[in-house]
């Protein structure tokens, strides 16, 4: 498969915007929530009559105001069993009350025989809790420190900080009350919530909850103001393109990251989201640094090495949306708990794939579990169909797993970790050139590499392999996503330098020397 081609620019929005698809994975909502939750945002704040300025600040506050959630799902999980089942109450229960308190306490030890959960709850009435004390001021206080990182304003910074604040004063961290809520928490904390009743109930649930909730939790001015309009601002919402309006809708605030810029944005996000579980606290980091240096050594072009650096960032994203009693889980997994796990690099893809610059960051990060003989996830592919990039993401993916603390194992040596990283690639499953390039990168020895016979390159191996399948130019380069006359000029240099004029004799040759299994040799 040739390697997806990136872009060296993209949208502030747009990345924002992609990492809220995974904080609604997060929350137990369907992927553009928060994107809703945006455009009735910006749709309110023209009715309450904020100008331009305001509504930059309403847009960013929006899109981040769940972004801080997901880092204390250990604990969570640890608690509550599914830290995502957990998180979606509060658009059930709300988040005062008798009801919310009684769903919370029935949660307790979830997923545990009953003996375990009397024990879990026990250990929480008299200390677990603490664990728990002020988890929500954490998450307002790390989603303005994540707003700092990615270049916004101090107005925004201080609207996501108060995101968890109500007009009543019974908010998080409970500093502010009234008017002293900056004007874009109020108006992104209502429209978070009016979406959700929308989506389930219509216009007359989106109302009936403003009326009820406003004086107490929302700001009773912005929620009359929803309620005169709600039928307008609610108008095409089912049925409009999420993504495109809202990101057309980048007010003035709105800016192009490149370069180094484009780089510590992603890395920020990146930092971010291996908060999610105390086992991949800097897992996106390494891998990055891993796979561009492995990279360089294997001669990738420097639109694929910045494009596979940036998917090495990137590529955990997915794991938002799968909860922390999976990834945290110290016993086996079940089916079921597979299942999810093998979702995290779809979704990865699912939240880069609507921004045209995130696409190829995606692509590469869509294979990370990909495996040469066709076992890995999420599509099944083997060889070929696999890009040499993601071929070194998924090894330095492995490689520095294994460095790492899992909960259902302690961290292997540096050592331990090259073996086992060895064992994938004789068992067919981690391309060999890109285990050696990772293991050298991160400073092990390198191994005399077997030379391919005839001078063939790993290219010309991949369309060896398809010639002697009997696949004409045309089907080579459909199956290769490269161009027929590309593929012609490769089957013009393998018949040159392996001596032979026909498919028979390439298959011959390719035979004799072992170059039929789907990984490199």
């Amino acid at each position: 498969m040739a390697e997806p081609e990136g872009l060296d620019g993209v949208r502030l929005a747009e990345l924002v915007g992609a990492l809220s698809l995974g904080i609604d994975l997060g929350f137990g909502q369907p992927m553009e929530h928060v994107l809703r939750q945006c455009w009735i945002a910006l749709r309110l704040a023209d009715h309450v009559g904020l100008d331009q300025d305001q509504r930059s600040v309403v847009y960013y506050t929006a899109l981040l105001t769940n972004v801080g959630c997901h880092t204390d799902a250990h604990e969570q999980a640890k608690w509550f069993g599914d830290d995502i089942e957990l998180k979606a109450d509060k658009y059930n229960y709300g988040l005062h009350g008798v009801r919310s308190a009684v769903a919370g306490f029935r949660r307790l030890g979830a997923g545990q025989p009953a003996l375990q959960r009397f024990r879990v709850g026990l250990n929480f009435a008299l200390s677990g809790h603490r664990e728990l004390d002020g988890m929500i001021n954490r998450h307002s206080a790390l989603a303005r420190s994540l707003a700092a990182e990615i270049g916004l304003p101090a107005a925004v910074q201080e609207a996501v900080a108060a995101s968890y604040e109500q007009w009543d004063g019974k908010g998080w961290p409970g500093e502010l009350a009234g008017e002293a809520v900056p004007i874009a928490a109020r108006v992104s904390q209502l429209a978070e919530f009016v979406e959700v009743a929308h989506r389930s109930g219509g216009v007359d649930a989106a109302v009936v909850l403003a009326r009820k909730l406003g004086g107490s939790q929302f700001d009773p001015d912005v929620a009359a103001r929803f309620i005169g309009a709600a039928a307008e601002i609610l108008d095409g919402l089912a049925t409009a393109s999420t993504w495109d309006e809202v990101i057309t809708a980048d007010p003035v605030l709105g800016r192009v990251l490149r370069g180094d810029a484009f780089d510590d944005a992603l890395v920020a996000v990146a930092d971010f989201v291996d908060l999610k579980s105390p086992y991949t606290l800097g897992h996106a980091r390494a891998v990055a640094q891993l796979v561009e240096l492995a990279g360089e050594d294997l001669g990738l072009p420097g639109e694929s090495l910045r494009t596979l650096r940036r998917a090495g960032l990137a590529h955990g994203l997915g794991r938002l949306g799968v909860s922390n009693a999976i990834w945290d889980k110290p016993g086996r997994l079940g089916a079921g708990e597979w299942e999810r796990v093998r979702l995290q690099p779809y979704f990865t893809e699912r939240m880069l794939q609507q921004s045209a610059a995130l696409q190829a960051i995606g692509a590469v990060a869509a294979q990370l579990r990909e495996r040469m003989d066709g076992s890995g996830y999420p599509r099944g592919l083997s060889g070929a169909a696999i890009t040499p990039s993601a071929r070194v993401l998924g090894a330095a993916d492995v490689y520095q797993a294994l460095l790492e603390p899992r909960a259902h194992r302690p961290a292997r040596s540096p050592e331990e970790a090259a073996r086992e990283l060895w064992a994938e690639v004789r068992a067919g499953r981690i391309d060999g050139d890109a285990a050696e390039a990772v293991l050298v990168a991160a400073g092990h020895r390198a191994k005399a590499r077997r030379e391919r016979p005839a001078g063939l390159t790993a290219r010309e191996v991949d369309v060896l392999q398809l010639v002697a399948r009997g696949l004409s130019s045309k089907d080579i380069a459909h199956e290769l996503v490269i161009s027929p006359k590309t593929a012609r000029n490769h089957i013009e240099h393998i018949y040159v330098k392996t001596g032979v004029s026909s498919r028979v004799e390439a298959s011959l040759f390719a035979i004799k020397h072992g170059l039929l299994a789907p990984t490199p040799t």
